[in-house]
């Protein structure tokens, strides 16, 4: 159809063979409509026939006819038999085999430095004996709620859930589907999982039987721990039992409909103890506002002025407050609040502070609150708007990579529907561990201790950021340092670590280590407290990340070098686009003779840029001895302009030799540039043509939106009447006209292009009283015999290319 309307906007003047081009080119667009529709189906079928060929030990044909029967038994379409098909087969053991660590990385890491040997300084029994330290559910959430703030993908939860879970839960993989408004599944961030599971797994139907689709319609967590079972009654997403024998899907809970679940997948037989859900469920809740689409998408609140007023008063307050709206469940209970406003020096577990704790659930600021008597008193406030006024108590949590207890006073006051909580922390340092830690965020950078006497190792929350690593598993021992490091580094650390813990030396040593998300470039500086006899008890200093440096170092050099390179190619296209326009478009040293007439030119490529300009002439004598003049504009700059330019060029001559009339060739060229619409070289193009017939001394000439040809004749000047005719390449259906005017002798003709006459800023009309104002004073002081070459060269600092034809009439004719 396409190709057809084609046909029909370029009407008869299209030549039969520009028509049979068009023909096939429609025909090739619509195979290949049909081709891709037909791929998209047959890559599944083909995947689900080599599944059920290598199960049922049957050919090609016989595996087609069972998935029909199949579908046809159970009543599903034959793609919704494949998918099912496909999702209840696992992975070969050459893709990912059971327990591999998780998905590939982008980066391939550096290979790893040798295990320590006995004679190495990466040792603890060198100095001290160390030992390790636990970690609960209540450091797991408080971990998750500090370490989200740094997170913005789904993906980037994914690997925080898998990461904090990982040991505890034997989580191996988690993956985060969105739910579609069509019902269907659409995966958002994995971990864990593999490259080539998400892929099969990233679209799933509307279909009856999955679990996640059911935790999603019914707003409750589905736990599969009974493969057999569970086998037969859903759809298994992921790799198949043997790797996650057990597996649960949550829903992220939120106002309204269910807009994404959580699927975690176990290593560990078995059920989900009650602790294990508890978990699980407060993990999904604290990430939910970085899931839930409703977090963003909350309409107005009817009483925002009042919220307004009460951020006033806090941003006027001396400590820490927060407004608090209740959220509510369906069946009227309350399951969370809204913070709404809070002053600055409110903080939560994450650090995040002020303002930035706006439009959070406190579920996800402090996790652990839940079911605790403060809990209690919240409700009991909104319930009968007493005031609560508790007893100071102790919460734990995690400050400067340290867990301790810090002891708090809460009070809470109803206001309306929503209630406003200040508290007091009993806790003499919170302001300089404030300051320490916006230190370590603003400057990358992290401070680390280890007491040589009892083998206690300190990392502040930075330094884990810096390394990778998971804090559950505390600060890392010396002898894991090397595996981390890049081996060239190895001889230059082992070097500082010897002059810090063996001679007391201070140190500040660069180096280079391996995470999962790259190399990283630190820096570690670090002095030693010593005894009464020199020895080492104690060292302290900092890791700083220097990777961004490196990094920003790096881009300017790379950045340096493309423009080097650009720049080469810019000036060697410049280069040859400029000698196949000196090839195509050679420019005469003096007048020509044509027809009886006197033919000045000038062409002047623009002062500035690297690209040649498209703007081109010609001035030939016809077979039967008139002669043709054309001045023409392709849009654009460099070879693709002089490609067109070429084209241009020849057709034109080509089509008048052959005695087309000239609107003819205008739309049959304009009608060349719209079938090459889509190549690299299309492009627009004005022309402005005429025929000189010296027998008669007639001109008929044609434009094709060009400027208009200015005549001197008596010494005054005019532009001449248009004809139709816009710019070619812009419509099929444009139609050209043509004029004609008989040439007395002593006339001059100017052709020109917009680069003669146009100036930034200025009407073009401006641009043409100038011309004709210019040329008159020219033929006044005697200068008609280099009109054209005086015009370009009266146009210093141009812009754009000039090209410019003066045809003159001997005075003698």
């Amino acid at each position: 159809m396409e190709g057809e309307s084609v046909l029909r906007a370029a009407g008869d003047a299209a030549a039969p063979e520009v028509l049979a081009l068009a023909k096939v080119v429609a025909k090739l667009r619509a195979e290949v409509v049909d081709l891709e529709g037909v791929a998209s189906v047959t890559a599944v079928l083909e995947r689900a026939k080599g599944v059920v060929m290598a199960q049922a030990d049957v050919p090609a044909d016989a595996a087609h006819q069972l998935l029909l029967d199949r579908a046809a038994q159970h009543g599903r379409s034959l793609l919704e038999e494949c998918w099912i098909t496909l999702g209840r087969t696992g992975r070969s053991p050459a893709e990912n085999p059971p327990g591999a660590a998780g998905p590939a990385r982008a980066q391939a890491p550096a290979p790893e430095a040798p295990e320590p040997d006995s004679g190495s300084v990466f040792r603890t029994g060198r100095f001290v004996i160390g030992a390790g330290r636990p970690a609960g559910n209540r450091r797991i959430l408080a971990r998750l709620a500090r370490e989200l703030a740094g997170v913005r993908t789904p993906d980037g939860v994914a690997e925080l859930l898998r990461s904090a879970l990982g040991e505890p839960e034997d989580v191996d993989a988690v993956m985060i589907y969105n739910v579609s408004p069509a019902g269907s599944l659409e995966l958002a961030g994995h971990a864990g999982a593999g490259d080539a599971t998400a892929e099969r797994w990233s679209h799933i139907p509307p279909l009856s039987g999955v679990a996640a689709l059911e935790a999603a319609g019914t707003g409750e967590a589905v736990w599969l721990e009974d493969p057999d079972r569970d086998g037969g009654r859903y759809l298994l997403i992921g790799d198949p039992p043997e790797r996650w024998p057990s597996r649960a899907w949550l829903p992220v809970p939120g106002n309204g409909p269910v807009t994404a679940v959580v699927g975690f997948f176990r290593t560990r037989h078995g059920p989900f103890d009650a602790r294990s859900r508890t978990l699980l469920r407060r993990a999904v809740r604290l990430c939910g506002g970085l899931l839930r689409e409703d977090h963003r998408l909350r309409g107005p609140d009817p009483v925002v002025a009042d919220v307004d007023a009460v951020q006033t008063v806090f941003d006027a307050l001396a400590g820490p407050a927060v407004l608090l709206t209740p959220l509510r469940s369906a069946s009227g209970e309350i399951e969370d609040y809204r913070i709404e406003a809070a002053s600055s020096e409110s903080v939560d577990v994450a650090g995040r502070r002020g303002k930035e704790l706006v439009g959070r659930r406190v579920l996800e600021t402090y996790p652990t609150v839940a079911g605790t008597p403060l809990w209690e008193g919240y409700l009991e406030t909104l319930a009968t708007g007493t005031v609560y006024e508790g007893e100071p108590f102790v919460y734990e949590e995690v400050t400067a990579g340290v867990p301790q207890q810090s002891v708090y006073s809460v009070r809470a006051a109803r206001l309306g529907d929503r209630l406003v909580v200040s508290w007091i922390r009993h806790d003499a340092s919170e302001r300089e561990t404030r300051r320490l830690a916006d230190m370590q965020r603003l400057g990358n950078l992290g401070w680390a201790g280890w007491n040589l006497v009892t083998d206690t190792i300190t990392w502040s929350d930075q330094v884990y950021a810096i390394f990778g690593r998971d804090p559950a598993l505390g600060p890392m021992k010396l002898e894991e340092l090397p595996r981390h490091l890049l081996p060239e580094d190895l001889p230059g650390l082992s070097s500082a670590v010897r002059r810090l813990l063996g001679d007391g030396r201070a140190i500040d040593q660069p180096f280079r280590i391996t995470t999962r998300h790259g190399v990283r470039h630190l820096r570690i500086v670090a002095e030693a407290q010593t005894d009464a006899d020199g020895s080492p008890i104690e060292v302290h200093g900092f890791f700083q990340d220097m990777t961004a440096q490196r990094d920003t170092e790096q881009a300017l050099l790379e950045s340096e070098r493309a423009n080097l390179v650009q720049r080469g190619m810019l000036k060697a296209e410049r280069a040859l686009a400029a000698r196949l326009q000196d090839t195509l478009l050679p420019i005469p040293q003096q007048s020509l003779e044509l027809a009886g007439l006197r033919v000045d030119v000038a062409y002047v490529p623009a002062d500035s840029g690297v690209n040649v300009g498209g703007d081109w002439y010609s001035a030939i004598e016809l077979p039967d001895k008139s002669a043709l003049f054309v001045v023409g504009d392709v849009a654009g700059h460099g070879l693709s302009a002089v490609g067109t330019m070429a084209q241009l060029r020849f057709t034109t001559k080509g089509m008048t030799i052959t005695g087309s009339p000239l609107p003819d060739v205008l739309r049959l060229l304009n009608t060349l540039l719209m079938h090459t619409a889509g190549d690299p070289y299309s492009a627009t193009a004005t022309m402005v043509m005429g025929r000189y017939q010296p027998w008669d001394h007639r001109l008929t000439w044609v434009r094709a939106g060009h400027l208009p040809p200015l005549l001197i004749r008596g010494g005054e000047a005019r532009y001449l009447p248009q004809p139709d005719g816009s710019l070619l390449g812009a419509a099929f259906d444009a139609t050209y006209g043509q004029d004609t005017i008989d040439l007395l002798p002593g006339d001059h003709l100017l052709l020109y292009t917009d680069g003669l006459v146009e100036n930034p800023g200025e009407d073009i009309e401006q641009g043409l009283a100038r011309l004709a104002e210019t040329a008159l004073r020219l033929l006044r002081e005697g200068r008609g015999d280099t009109l054209a070459r005086s015009l370009a060269a009266l146009r210093p600092g141009n812009r754009d290319d000039i090209c410019v034809l003066d045809v003159n009439v001997p005075e003698d004719t």
